[in-house]
């Protein structure tokens, strides 16, 4: 019952990304469990060494742990064969829109009640935020350099690089014309702001006239 969900499942998502593949199946958890064999044979017949993802949703230590594993058949030939998992490294990689969604309900980790949820901020809160932690970087990477400079932290030329890479990728613009491009796009977000709430305010007196 649950593969032929699976396998319709499949089918309608096909038809909205037809380039995506099957790749393996995850399930929630902190290891492979002994119904995991009978899964990962039937998704082995859908591609060719499927992956298998174990979520922890426990969040232990404050941290959801993901962990990967590919199987490899063990046992002598004509007698009863089994299935090894072996692990596999996970690296999480996501793009910057799904980045904001994650930290943004990273929030709620911190809140005792699990009901009422968090407001979403508004965009100059969100510009504000976003200030905040980018001066909060900065300021750790000068101490970071400054500890080097002074000899109390040894050098790492990987992160020499790095820095490297990152300063020249920034232009060279003089103070007077950075504050002027911040307050250009500063005034531009304020007027955003200022026609949406405009917008809403037209929208709500339509409805009340026509109630009237």
């Amino acid at each position: 019952m649950i593969l032929s969900l699976q396998k319709n499942q499949f089918e309608l998502h096909r038809k909205v990304n037809p380039t995506e593949v099957i790749v393996g199946w995850y399930s929630t958890g902190s290891d492979v469990t002994e119904h995991s064999v009978l899964i990962h044979e039937y998704y082995s017949r859908e591609c060719k060494n499927p992956v298998h993802l174990t979520v922890d949703t426990s969040l232990k230590n404050a941290r959801m742990g993901m962990k990967a594993f590919t199987s490899t058949s063990m046992g002598v030939p004509g007698k009863t064969v089994g299935t090894m998992f072996t692990p596999v490294p996970v690296e999480i990689v996501c793009q910057e829109a799904e980045r904001v969604g994650v930290n943004f309900v990273q929030h709620t980790k911190e809140r005792l009640s699990r009901t009422g949820g968090i407001p979403i901020p508004n965009d100059l809160q969100q510009v504000t935020t976003t200030c905040i932690r980018l001066q909060d970087m900065l300021s750790k990477l000068t101490d970071y350099v400054d500890a080097v400079v002074r000899g109390q932290v040894p050098a790492d030329s990987t992160v020499g690089r790095c820095l490297m890479e990152l300063v020249n990728s920034v232009p060279k613009i003089s103070p007077e014309d950075f504050e002027e491009i911040v307050n250009s796009n500063m005034k531009d977000l304020l007027m955003v702001v200022y026609l949406s709430n405009l917008t809403k305010t037209q929208l709500i007196l339509g409805e009340k006239l026509n109630m009237i």
